[in-house]
């Protein structure tokens, strides 16, 4: 999972996925990094707890738009 982790924040910072963009869904990344939804699921529940990504419930995964440094 680290590399998926890393793969989802260097997205993120490089600006793959801007601010207020939203994440493909669970099973578009689940398909591209070969690993569960359920994987997806923790990467993402990680980004949460750091202030990277936002979950709106029925709309989806949105990068934060006032982020961390």
């Amino acid at each position: 999972m680290d590399e998926l982790l890393d793969s989802l924040l260097k997205r993120i910072n490089d600006g793959t996925y801007p601010p207020g963009s939203q994440l493909p869904s669970g099973q578009t990344l689940a398909d591209e990094f070969n690993v569960s939804q359920s994987t997806i699921s923790r990467a993402a529940a990680k980004l949460r707890k750091q202030g990277l990504l936002i979950g709106r419930p029925g709309r989806g995964v949105f990068v934060a738009e006032d982020r961390p440094r």
